[in-house]
């Protein structure tokens, strides 16, 4: 594992140059699935991940780059949980959040910047190997929960 100036050098790197020379592929997808598993509530494991997206919207606008050119091309991947109703606040506020950072702080004309379009995993720690037919509604909760949240893709597991 790098320290964070390298690994922030690398993914800054990346965005410029997927940007000026592969203009049209999504240039990276930042994980969020991962914090899930450290400690703290939802609220403030998606204030921790919307600081890793400032940071390397900062980073990647202050080599030169305008937000217009490589926002609309990042996407972002979470992870859903058994509480249904915090997990869609949590996607909606997500959502609301990069909508006005990127409207208010980065100043983005292009409304696809302003977009935060995801991916959703279900929890795989939320399954249990002694009721597989619990783990059926639990993952549909789950599923439903990322999909009114707003979610634009979706794996789902399943633990027997």
């Amino acid at each position: 594992m790098l320290p964070p100036k390298p690994s922030i050098r690398i993914i800054v790197d990346t965005i410029e140059y997927c940007t000026r020379e592969v203009p049209r592929w999504n240039t990276i997808s930042i994980s969020g699935y991962h914090i899930r598993e450290g400690p703290g509530d939802s609220r403030s494991r998606t204030c921790l991940h919307s600081g890793r997206w400032n940071c390397l919207c900062r980073s990647s606008h202050r080599e030169g780059l305008k937000v217009d050119d490589f926002a609309p091309r990042l996407s972002f991947f979470f992870d859903s949980h058994i509480d249904f109703f915090e997990e869609i606040a949590k996607f909606r506020a997500a959502r609301r959040m990069w909508s006005k950072i990127m409207s208010e702080r980065f100043m983005a004309k292009n409304p696809r910047s302003w977009m935060l379009r995801f991916h959703t995993q279900t929890a795989g720690c939320s399954l249990t190997a002694q009721q597989p037919y619990n783990n059926v509604v639990r993952t549909a909760s789950e599923a439903l929960a990322a999909v009114l949240g707003g979610t634009q893709s979706l794996h789902t597991k399943f633990a027997r």
